[in-house]
């Protein structure tokens, strides 16, 4: 069977795959906060911003939010394909949510290292 490598559009596989490895993500990384957050006797604005100052914190928060992103994005995909019938409706929906998705991911990353 010859598979087209070259081409953008996905597979199920492929979606699948997506969801249950940026899901692991989150899921990770709100395990982090979570625990910090527990751990932390006095939560104070030093403390909070000590945490967000390391750059492994940046690092993880923007890989985080870029995995929101994509999860998002198939989410909604599947949701708008399954329940919106009309095709402009959905290519209007599917366009403004996907664009209310990259800019989470660009708000966080400004707030993350104020660029």
């Amino acid at each position: 069977m010859v598979l087209n490598q070259a081409t953008l559009k996905r597979d199920g596989v492929q979606d699948y795959v997506s969801l249950r490895a940026t899901a692991l993500i989150i899921a990770a990384y709100a395990f982090f906060i979570v625990g910090y957050l527990f751990l932390t006797p006095e939560l104070t604005y030093e403390a909070w911003t000590g945490l967000f100052s390391n750059l492994f914190v940046k690092a993880a928060t923007f890989i985080t939010l870029v995995c929101i992103m994509v999860h998002t994005r198939i989410g909604l995909w599947q949701v708008l394909t399954d329940y919106v019938k009309a095709s402009a409706l959905r290519s209007v929906l599917g366009f403004v949510l996907n664009l209310m998705a990259v800019a989470y991911v660009a708000i966080g990353l400004f707030v993350l290292w104020g660029v």
